[in-house]
């Protein structure tokens, strides 16, 4: 017979009224890569938006970085994920995003044709899905 004060017949109690179980727990504190959404802009706002595909991206990104860290910021590596018309988004690491986004901001961009292109970053974060859930955002309270 178990006593008032025992305390294994309250702990046995208690773990048959627990339903459920932690199997494993983790925390991320610091994920290896970061993520950017960008836009290309044409310089004459009156043509159709440029449809981008991924070799554009990857070569305006490379000219970006390479005209603001030289050489070196040709090694910072670039994941395209999704290109969407004119929007694209990019995978870099974590410790290389705000020399990429520098690099993106400070870009001169292109001029083909008399049409000067250039890229606007619309977004960076270290969760993509932070990122992603931001589409869209800036045509919410204009229309």
């Amino acid at each position: 017979m178990a006593e008032p004060g025992d305390t294994s017949v309250l702990a046995t109690a208690k773990a048959k009224s627990q339903k459920s179980h932690e199997l494993a727990s983790c925390v991320i504190k610091e994920p290896l890569f970061s993520y950017a959404h960008l836009q290309v802009l044409n310089g004459n706002p009156l043509q159709e938006p440029i449809e981008l595909d991924a070799l554009q991206v990857r070569s305006y990104c490379t000219a970006a970085l390479q005209q603001f860290l030289g050489i070196a910021g040709t090694a910072i590596s670039i994941d395209i994920l999704k290109v969407d018309g004119s929007d694209c988004w990019l995978r870099v690491p974590r410790d290389s995003l705000g020399a990429f986004s520098a690099a993106i901001t400070a870009w001169r961009g292109t001029n083909e044709n008399g049409v000067h292109t250039t890229f606007r970053v619309k977004g960076c974060s270290d969760w993509l899905g932070s990122l992603v859930g931001q589409v869209g955002q800036d045509t919410l309270w204009s229309k």
